[in-house]
């Protein structure tokens, strides 16, 4: 077998409590070797092309370390949330929950349907992954990747069989189900974070914003412009008529009614490349008719809220629910809803240098470990780089593997999920560029 070196001066340091989970020595021997064909030179990440440029005789080893179901990789992605806690955790960190689409031919690889691809921008043949990133400042860190399984799947149990789906992921489950299952996943391993930030897609769903409620979290996230809404200061009335419940004593509007007369203000969030990213914003404090039925399918008046919306340099506008606290700036607001675009960088990192979408198996074991495999290696690059940011703050002698790697330092403890108040983010040094030029040689 071929020695690899190269792949960073301390991957084998950093690796160290992923190996430690691993059980047998050939797991210890294969998973580095994996890594190191993700984080090496070439454009196809996927087995042969790997195996070949690490200098292996073949791909057999490294399909079977991918592939096999004979061993858990749940103690992997354990180690995965605590060193992403490390780098980026604390009360100042969000979870970005969105999905990232793997365009696929054929119809064998597992979940492969025809649905909506981002990466495509229209309907395409394609896998669909819930994905997690915790992230603070312009860090983010893969921390779940989750294939979402079509109808066309879940009606075929016998089809999930083959591809290897588990029995417990083969019922039907939306999207913001799994997101809710992978949020308790990083919860029990100890992730901290202050504000769960997700789009429409998953915030449109009143069971999803309960259920992030029901967990204590606090959440911005997107809502259909169409989105029923109470004032503030609705009130439930005795019943009048044949009615035998309270009913409000005001009729629901739409969001974008509620602040299309309100004054909005020009805002700027952060300085982007080509300088200041800024838009304008409204706000107002609402209750989303998000509670039982009680007429014509309009439903009661749920908790109160924020409703925000930001108004675009296009002229198109988006809307947003929070429930972020009631004293919360609409500066704060702006930036808690904008913080959603640095899972954006991960999902390009994963896919166009860590070769993501790649793999050729048609496994639900083989395209998971694959991924978990990316977001490792996506966790080393942002070591690197925040490393980096240290040794060009503080000097050439920090220690790269000291503490807390944030912009901002917090000692890592079990999570414990405070309620603290929503800040703009700061200015902070350029953090460098997050490269992935880290060579895979061998011996």
């Amino acid at each position: 077998m071929a020695i690899v070196h190269g792949g960073g001066a301390d991957l084998d340091h950093w690796l160290v409590p992923f190996l430690e989970v691993l059980g047998r020595r050939t797991r210890r021997t294969w998973a580095p070797l994996y890594l190191r064909g993700l984080l090496g030179p070439g454009e196809r990440k996927s087995l042969q092309p790997m195996a070949a440029r690490l200098g292996l005789g073949g791909h057999d080893q490294l399909q079977h370390f991918i592939a096999s179901p004979a061993w858990d990789d749940g103690p992997l992605w354990s180690v995965l949330a605590h060193e992403a806690d490390k780098l980026v955790g604390g009360p100042a960190a969000w979870l970005v929950i969105d999905d990232t689409a793997l365009p696929k031919k054929g119809e064998m690889s597992v979940g492969v349907a025809p649905q909506y691809c981002g990466q495509l921008g229209k309907k395409a043949n394609c896998q669909s992954l819930v994905s997690l990133t915790l992230a603070q400042g312009e860090v983010p860190v893969p921390v779940g990747l989750r294939l979402f399984l079509p109808k066309e799947w879940t009606d075929e149990p016998g089809r999930c069989a083959r591809a290897g789906v588990p029995e417990t992921a083969m019922v039907p489950q939306s999207k913001g189900e799994i997101a809710l299952e992978e949020i308790d996943r990083l919860r029990a391993a100890g992730v901290r974070f202050g504000t769960v930030l997700a789009d429409a897609g998953y915030g449109a769903s009143a069971a999803f914003r309960h259920g992030l409620d029901a967990r204590e979290l606090l959440w911005a996230v997107g809502t259909p412009r169409n989105q029923k809404v109470y004032s503030a200061a609705v009130q439930l009335v005795p019943p009048q008529g044949r009615a035998r419940k309270p009913v409000p004593d005001e009729e629901p509007v739409e969001a974008e009614k509620v602040l299309a007369g309100l004054s909005w203000r020009r805002i700027t969030w952060r300085q982007g490349t080509r300088g200041a990213l800024a838009a304008k914003f409204a706000a107002a404090r609402v209750r989303v008719g998000d509670g039982a039925v009680w007429a014509n399918n309009r439903h009661l008046p749920g908790d109160e809220v924020w409703l925000v919306g930001e108004w675009r340099s296009s002229g198109e506008r988006k809307y947003y629910l929070s429930n972020l606290d009631p004293g919360t700036s609409l500066r704060a607001l702006a930036a808690a809803i904008k913080a959603r675009w640095v899972c954006e960088q991960a999902h390009q990192q994963l896919k166009q240098e860590l070769g993501l979408g790649h793999f050729e198996g048609r496994s639900w074991t083989g395209l998971h470990r694959h991924a978990l495999m990316a977001c490792i290696a996506c966790a080393y690059l942002q070591h690197l780089r925040l490393a980096e940011h240290r040794r060009m703050s503080r000097g050439k002698n920090a220690d790269p593997n000291a503490g807390s790697a944030t912009l901002t330092k917090s000692a890592y403890h079990p999570a414990c999920h405070p309620r603290p108040a929503v800040r703009p983010p700061r200015n902070t040094s350029p953090m460098p560029a997050l490269s992935t030029q880290v060579p895979a040689t061998t011996q």
